[in-house]
């Protein structure tokens, strides 16, 4: 990137600053004009001075009131067209600005792709995001004044001067004579305020690397009851940024009471000079009115030319620190990640080392002098102890690390000079930490076959147009133009055709890593649209009638309470009864159903609100007898789950105060918190004898009228339950169940889960479930998922991509070890004749390769065949003895 702010600038958006000083420099004689006109009106068409009338103006006559107005006319004309000019400098400067803090991110976001990897150990996620959004934000803004500021500004300020020179010397002289203070005093000051800021900025980054860390280490501060240390240590940071930003504000202050005492003092000068010449006749009344305004308008561009200059240095500095921090030292080449071979070629995996070096950001040696090589479609082990090197040297032959010293080549070809084009669809790689974007299952497997766009995306007319737009715009920006609504799946990558086989690949591969049970469950789990996926959902209530005859063919009717119009639910809550469908939204949210309106006025017409509110006192007292004398946490309060610990003196002095004035004294949110009770309870699991059989006949009366008197635009916040429909706002599994289970039976839900299971795969449905699981969406990192879910679907995602080589470094060093048999045994067999080099955390499965090599701090000391190297006091025979 250039070095310099203004360089930046020129080379990417000359032709817009040419055309904005162009602009402003045309601005200029309208703005004379402008200035030269009210004198004119005063001296000849008020004053009639040097003037007689009828007089000859544009070639026709006027008499003293048309002149007047004539001058008038002009004079609003002019300031119509010096609006104009302002309104057009502005609006293409703005859009100036935009483009260029656009191409800036864009271009900062694309070094950060380029950064070798070291190079995050030093910076954070939440320091990088602050420099690329809010440091950068400034110079967008001052992109676009630029060159206009000073142009149109200063044109500005010099036509001012220049009347006023003209109409009288000596009157400009001393309206202007403290003007050379601030030209000396003001950027002395400015350059405290700019090594303040300067300072502001890193403390900030402090500050955002602070936040991050915490967001991401927030388990451990809880476990080691660290919040006060860490609460400490943000104080004190916000304690230099406050000092720091409260010296900025002394500063500026002091520099803007100068600026306004010496726009101040020119009124002065003009009123007592300029109006002792007139006195004395050495001056016009109208030139001196004009002059006055003239200068009235001189303190604004003055006032923009020295906010420019603190705007400039400000600029300057934020652009400076963040090119120092996106140089760092062996930064990818722009060419090598995004340059597209013609025919990217295949990689037969034969790696060659010849003293391969590898050090630190302090020179430390991690990898030293190793020479290796393997045999092209081999398969590899690599072990040693923890500190041996060998996570560095998967690293290396990953192509994720540059070694300091010595040749590694792939197929006779060195590393470095392969675009990622070749490395990152040939090879794959999973640490031991696989990575999960905020996507679904899907995307996230198929992340690996996403390399450019491979077919367009289908737009109607309006929306070609305006894609066509957005094209044009991103490359004025320098942004890229890859659609990111194409398909960018290489099916052909994952050895299918197109979409609809990929799925199938996808379930072939989740089974080698040991993953399909786990979709199938996150697929039960899940929904689909019935009506984008008839045969499906009719699949679902075959389904249902199957597994309500499976039921009761093993005897195990009684573990689920099955939906009845006509039937209270004993395992379902109060609210569940009450609505006997599945919310659709927030409308009729369980948790706060005792709030909405319409559910209110249904209980009144089933005069069912007094039962609620009794049973809900009977709740509460029930609730604080049982929990008044329990700590928090206690399972009571998991079990009982509609009241916690902290709710507890709400409920007592709301027991209180009922027991004192009665239910008809209660404010309506107290109404509110008792009703609330009740529709939390399932008699089945909590028995609380609240559902008295009264109580249930008036609200299976409740839940008649619920349904018949639903007003229209409520219509789509609940879906019924209908034995003969498939539910589309419920899951699956709910689908199938089309009822509770019941509670209180041993292993119910999972004797449940088997008869599911049975039936699913009895009608060929489990890979249409699994394909719902692959809509999962994972959660932040994955956080949705556990860290063996997340790892064994970052293993999938490599594996789908049909690498010519899979590197897997401790990849299944979470997974347990039955899984571990299986992956290893599915991932040898799908690789026969591909290679494979997998660091092992346990050396005894080295066993299984054709090779293995061992490392020690940092040196490879022995390779070969497993039988040669497996010898009495080998470093091998010490690992797997250890194990």
């Amino acid at each position: 990137m250039e070095q310099n702010i203004y360089a930046y600038i020129l080379r990417h958006s000359m032709r817009q600053q040419v055309v904005i000083t162009l602009i402003a420099a045309g601005s200029l004689p309208f703005l004379y004009a402008f200035y030269e006109l009210p004198k004119r009106i005063i001296n000849e068409a008020i004053q009639s001075k040097k003037i007689t009338y009828p007089t000859e103006f544009l070639g026709l006559e006027f008499d003293q009131v048309s002149y007047l107005f004539t001058l008038c006319g002009l004079f609003l004309a002019l300031v119509l067209i010096n609006q104009v000019f302002k309104y057009a400098i502005n609006v293409y400067k703005g859009l100036t600005g935009e483009r260029m803090l656009r191409r800036l991110r864009y271009e900062l976001y694309a070094r950060v792709l380029r950064f070798p990897q070291p190079t995050f150990r030093k910076m954070s996620s939440g320091e990088i995001s602050q420099m690329i959004n809010a440091e950068v934000e400034p110079l967008g803004g001052f992109i676009g004044d630029a060159f206009s500021t000073p142009a149109f500004q200063g044109g500005t300020l010099l036509v001012i001067f220049g009347f006023v020179i003209w109409q009288d010397v000596w009157l400009a002289a001393a309206a202007i004579m403290f003007y050379p203070v601030q030209f000396y005093v003001i950027p002395k000051l400015q350059r405290r305020v700019n090594l303040l800021a300067k300072h502001r900025v890193q403390l900030v980054r402090g500050l955002s690397q602070n936040i991050s860390e915490t967001v991401a280490g927030v388990q451990e501060i809880h476990a080691s009851n660290a919040a006060r240390l860490e609460l400490a240590g943000v104080s004190g940071r916000l304690g230099d940024i406050f000092e720091t930003r409260f010296k900025i504000f002394l500063w500026k202050f002091v520099i803007k009471f100068i600026n306004n005492t010496v726009n101040h003092l020119g009124p002065f000068f003009f009123y007592s000079v300029g109006g002792y010449f007139v006195i004395n006749g050495r001056l016009e009344l109208g030139t001196l009115v004009a002059v006055i305004a003239a200068n009235k308008d001189l303190a604004a561009p003055w006032k923009e030319l020295l906010n420019y200059y603190q705007r400039r240095e400000d600029a300057r500095i934020k652009y400076e620190q963040v090119v120092e921090q996106f140089e760092p030292p062996g930064i990818m080449n722009e060419d090598i990640q995004l340059g597209e071979p013609d025919d990217p070629p295949a990689l037969r995996g034969a790696f060659e080392g010849s003293a391969v070096k590898l050090e630190d950001d302090t020179g430390h040696a991690l990898i030293e002098s190793a020479t290796f090589s393997t045999a092209g479609g081999s398969h590899v082990a690599v072990v040693g102890a923890g500190s041996s090197g060998k996570d560095q040297l998967a690293a290396l032959v990953a192509r994720l690390v540059s070694p300091s010293g010595g040749s590694l080549r792939i197929d006779g070809i060195k590393m470095e000079d392969l675009p990622e084009a070749v490395t990152g669809r040939r090879i794959g790689y999973v640490g031991a930490s696989a990575f999960m974007f905020a996507a679904t299952v899907r995307d996230n497997l198929t992340y690996g076959l996403k390399h450019r766009p491979m077919i367009p995306a289908g737009y109607d007319d309006g929306a070609a147009a305006a894609r066509r737009k957005w094209e044009i715009e991103a490359a004025r920006s320098g942004n890229s133009e890859d659609d990111p609504a194409a398909d960018w799946i290489d099916y052909g990558a994952a050895g299918v055709a197109d979409s609809a086989a990929l799925t199938p690949r996808i379930l072939d591969v989740l089974k080698m890593v040991d993953l399909a049970p786990d979709i199938y469950e996150l697929g039960l789990r899940g929904t689909i649209d019935p009506a984008s996926n008839p045969d499906f959902a009719d699949g679902m209530l075959r389904a249902r009638a199957a597994f309500r005859e499976r039921l009761a063919a093993q005897d195990l009717s009684d573990l689920v309470e099955v939906f009845d119009i006509e039937r209270f639910n004993e395992n379902a809550t109060v609210g569940e009864n009450l609505l006997f469908g599945q919310p659709v939204g927030g409308t009729f949210n369980l948790e706060q159903l005792a709030a909405h309106p319409y559910v209110i006025e249904v209980l009144d017409l089933a005069e069912l609100t007094d039962d609620m509110l009794d049973a809900g006192q009977h709740v509460a007292s029930t609730m604080v007898e049982l929990f008044a004398d329990l700590p928090p946490g206690h399972e009571f309060f998991e079990r009982y789950a509609f009241i916690n610990h902290e709710d507890l003196p709400v409920y007592q002095a709301l027991l209180a105060r009922l027991g004192r004035e009665g239910k008809e004294a209660l404010k309506p949110e107290e109404r509110t918190i008792l009703l609330s009770l009740p529709f939390r309870v399932s008699p089945a699991r909590h028995r609380l004898d609240v559902v008295t059989d009264t109580f249930k006949e008036r609200l299976l009366k409740a839940r008649r009228i619920f349904a018949d008197n639903l007003p229209a635009d409520l219509e789509s916040a609940v879906e019924h339950f209908d034995e003969n429909r498939y539910t589309a706002a419920a899951s699956l599994q709910d689908n199938i169940l089309f009822g509770k289970l019941a509670y209180g039976h041993a292993r119910g839900a999972e004797r449940i889960g088997a008869v599911i299971a049975e039936v699913v795969d009895g009608l060929n449905l489990r890979e249409e479930v699994m394909a719902v699981g692959l809509s999962h969406h994972v959660g932040i990192g994955g956080g949705r998922l556990s860290s063996i879910q997340r790892q064994k679907l970052g293993i999938a995602r490599a594996v789908l991509k049909r690498p010519d080589v899979l590197i897997l470094n401790e990849a299944t060093a979470v997974i347990d070890g039955a899984s571990q048999t299986r992956i290893l045994d599915a991932l040898l067999a799908e690789f026969e004749g591909r290679t494979l080099i997998w660091v092992l955390h346990r050396a005894s499965q080295a066993n299984r390769f054709e090779k293995v090599i061992v490392m020690q701090a940092g040196h490879i000391v022995e390779h070969g065949a497993y039988d040669e190297v497996l010898k009495d006091g080998s470093i091998l025979q010490d690992l797997i003895q250890a194990e």
